[in-house]
């Protein structure tokens, strides 16, 4: 009986994917057919879960990076008890439905990291590793607080993206035990056979990179699966690739090719599929009763038992440890209200100070206040400021570490750093220079998308950085940056506007925030407010009767203003504005937004030392860089682009 039901049910969901990609006439059989014995095996006889609560933080992660087989997890998910109901399957890839054509967090339940672009899963299923180990060591018995798995699916496209480099790499090195990742090995790819593309020795590969190897010849073999699962399962120092050797799209005629990567097997070969290898004989969308039972007494009674006990645990912590209770609820909900104050620190008028050190100095005082803020840069902890002073590096060794070094990886350290907001109660940034967020781009979007607080500290953030040259000055990344929606973008003048950023990045819930931070010193200024800063923009400075208003963020506020002294010489009113956020600016109502600019665009200036795409919207007359930068010191490259007060008094006094 246990040899047929496995059977019956690993036909039910492969039939169930080709009606659905049938269904819809679009999707990817190939992938969610030859991987279906590697998560049947995973759901049903390992996987720690409560369809009931998927948002319970103790339940085993599962990230699907090869998105592109979501019908598979979507079969899945319906068969296990998540409120994922058959229409709901009927529905797949269709406007406003629950099965969308990628998996994405908060559309799906039981979805825990939205994927797509691939690569990306295997970053944030690392991320969500590494959360468990330092939630462990944040509270008193941890290790039974957080006690999981986490687990991944992966490709070939997956394993071929440079993210899975660098992300492999820091796995290993960090020696995360309990994440186990699958690859389905099909040897085909979009384009035809692997071999047209790669020749690579996957384990040579993965055991150079502190990895455990596990081969499974035959994909259908579930009992090879479950054994190489529970060997992986005992690892104490590495994690598991397990290599699945599966047939692309098996069934169908096209079986093993890349005609059945992305395109519907169509109603002919679906039914030959079904029929003929599966040995199901069924109508359309049609699921056993006995598969159902299967399900509710494998991963769902499992689940209710773990989350029963679960929660009998936790009620016992909660009167034995009343504070760190609360505090642990109130971090996995990213409730930070009791534990950040209103109270301003002191700021020094004048005080010339790098936008980078205000806000290293804040950091280094935040992770006093917040025990689970962890975080880190691509190498340049000292440039961008994330060093924490007396604080461990997080490590094997160090598992409370509050600094986390991903060496010369933005591109990974970005998605592990999603799977650690993913997760719950850790709160967390990166840091990195402006100009490389073109690394960061993919993974930002989809924070943005997943709408995760995530925090990035760009530093050198203008052609200021001097000597480096135009391949490190950033020029059209801001305007790149504040293209993306759901993304705060903010660009402080001072130490002060940098404290308003850190606060608003803190208490945000849904919202990334990225804090562009300068390289060289900035005076703080008389009239900047930090608490201003969640407006987006505000009037720094005024001038009765002006005629003209400047509007300037970052290190050319202080330009403004002594451009705004030298016109009132000339006896020309000018208001400046000093605008740190667009996004924050535009969400603000008309009557404040005709407040701070009341004037018409063609009376409106921008000043900012980057690209000017992006500022027609708010001003006509646009004083930037449209250029790349020059190689010599910050001054002299800043004076030959023309940011001086007379070259800007003179574009002022041109505006008609």
């Amino acid at each position: 009986m246990y040899q047929k039901i496995d059977e019956l049910a690993i036909a039910t969901i492969r039939s169930l994917c080709i009606d659905m990609i049938n269904k819809a006439k679009s999707g990817h059989p190939g992938m969610a057919l030859g991987s279906a014995p590697i998560l049947y095996t995973l759901f049903t006889r390992h996987l720690v879960s409560y369809p009931k609560d998927p948002e319970w933080i103790n339940r085993d992660r599962f990230v699907l990076s090869g998105g592109h087989a979501s019908s598979l997890l979507y079969s899945l998910l319906h068969l296990s008890g998540y409120d994922l109901s058959l229409d709901d399957l009927k529905n797949f890839r269709q406007l406003g439905s629950k099965t969308p054509g990628h998996p994405e967090v908060g559309v799906t339940p039981g979805v825990d990291a939205s994927t797509g672009p691939l690569g990306q899963g295997l970053g944030e299923a690392i991320g969500l590793a590494m959360a468990e180990t330092m939630l462990q060591k944040i509270y008193p018995k941890g290790n039974k607080l957080i006690n999981h798995y986490t687990y991944c699916l992966c490709g070939d496209g997956c394993l071929q993206e440079g993210i899975s480099q660098e992300a492999i790499t820091f796995a290993g090195s960090q020696k995360l035990n309990k994440l186990i990742v699958f690859y389905d090995s099909n040897n085909v790819t979009l384009d035809g056979p692997l071999s047209l593309s790669d020749n690579e020795d996957v384990k040579g590969r993965f055991i150079a990179a502190n990895w455990n190897f596990i081969e499974v010849e035959d994909g259908n073999d579930i009992e090879a699966i479950d054994e190489a699962i529970k060997v992986a399962k005992k690892s104490k120092d590495k994690p598991t690739l397990i290599k699945v050797n599966t047939i692309i799209g098996y069934g169908s005629s096209k079986q093993g090719t890349n005609k059945v990567h992305g395109a519907p097997l169509g109603e002919e070969d679906g039914k030959q599929a079904k029929v003929e290898c599966y040995h199901f004989d069924h109508p359309d969308f049609f699921i056993p009763e006995e598969v159902k039972q299967y399900f509710a007494d494998t991963i769902f009674k499992r689940g209710e038992k773990a989350y029963k006990k679960y929660n009998e645990l936790f009620e016992k912590y909660t009167s034995t440890y009343p504070s760190e209770a609360e505090q642990f609820i109130d971090f996995r909900d990213n409730d930070y209200s009791s534990y950040l104050t209103d109270e301003l620190p002191t700021f020094e008028v004048g005080k010339v100070k790098a936008t980078r050190n205000a806000s290293g100095e804040y950091l280094n005082y935040l992770v006093k206040v917040l025990p689970n803020l962890i975080g880190g840069s691509a190498d340049v902890a000292s440039s961008v400021q994330t060093l924490i002073k007396d604080g461990k590096i997080y490590s094997p060794e160090h598992r409370d570490g509050k600094t986390i070094c991903y060496g010369i990886r933005e591109i990974a350290m970005t998605a592990i750093a999603n799977g650690l907001l993913l997760h719950k109660g850790i709160r967390t940034y990166v840091g990195s220079f402006f100009v490389f967020s073109d690394y960061l781009k993919p993974a930002i979007r989809l924070a943005c998308l997943q709408q995760l607080p995530m925090i990035y500290l760009f530093s050198h953030d203008s052609i200021a950085v001097g000597e480096d040259g135009p391949t490190h000055q950033p020029v059209e990344q801001l305007a790149m940056l504040r293209s993306l929606p759901n993304l705060n973008v903010i660009r402080p003048c001072d130490d002060k506007e940098t404290f308003g950023a850190w606060k608003l990045a803190l208490f945000s819930k849904t919202t990334p925030t990225a804090i562009l931070l300068s390289r060289q010193g900035l005076p703080t200024l008389k009239d900047s407010d930090p608490t201003l800063v969640s407006k987006g923009a505000y009037v720094i400075s005024d001038r009765k009767g002006f005629k003209y208003i400047i509007i300037a963020t970052g290190s050319e506020v202080d330009l403004a203003l002594k451009v705004q002294a030298k016109l009132d010489e000339e006896k020309i009113p000018v208001r400046v504005v000093s605008m740190p956020c667009t996004e924050l600016f535009d969400a603000q109502d008309e009557k404040y937004k005709k407040e701070v600019l009341p004037l018409g665009k063609d009376k409106r200036i921008s000043l900012e030392m980057l690209s000017t795409f992006g500022w027609g919207k708010y001003a006509d007359h646009n004083y930037g860089i449209d250029h790349f930068g020059a190689s010599a010191k910050a001054a002299d490259v800043i004076n030959a682009n023309h940011f001086d007060v007379d070259s800007v008094v003179s574009f002022v006094k041109g505006v008609k």
